[in-house]
């Protein structure tokens, strides 16, 4: 059912754990299937993703490509980690089930969320938040807090 690599992945994680120095978080989730993941980047001044870690709530296909997606953005630059794909996830795994293919897709939304949240940290937007996807208007609470 599942790949060698997406087996190791989920047995032995790659960056799994909160960095406490991050400068982006996201976190993503899927009602259906009850997945969670949060993704941690310490970006450097040049815009290289030094180090990245996971927090993972799921199967074993969340895990392993929450894993992978790490891997896949680490020492790359910001520009590079948006371009990842769920299908690039995949790929590097050599597949998944169909009824799993969903995994893929959060793993790159946390990607996604985390460099939101690298950007909006960095215009002063999202200073406390952790969660971009998390329904606050930051723009809206960014002019509150300069105008007091």
């Amino acid at each position: 059912m599942y790949t060698e690599k997406v087996m190791d992945h989920f047995a032995h994680p790659r960056n799994m754990g909160e960095i406490k120095d991050a400068n982006g978080v996201g976190m993503v989730g899927n009602a259906k299937c009850g997945d969670i993941m949060q993704m941690f980047l310490k970006v450097n001044d040049d815009g290289i993703i030094e180090d990245v870690g996971f927090k993972t709530f799921g199967c074993g296909a969340a895990v392993a490509t929450s894993s992978m997606a790490t891997e896949l953005i680490k020492g790359k630059s910001i520009d590079e980690a948006l371009k990842l794909t769920n299908s690039a996830v995949v790929e590097a795994l050599e597949g998944l089930p169909p009824a799993k293919l969903h995994c893929s897709v959060l793993a790159e939304e946390a990607v996604r969320a985390a460099i939101d949240n690298y950007y909006a940290r960095k215009e002063g937007k999202a200073e406390d938040c952790n969660c971009v996807r998390c329904g606050h208007d930051h723009e809206e609470e960014h002019a509150e807090n300069t105008e007091e």
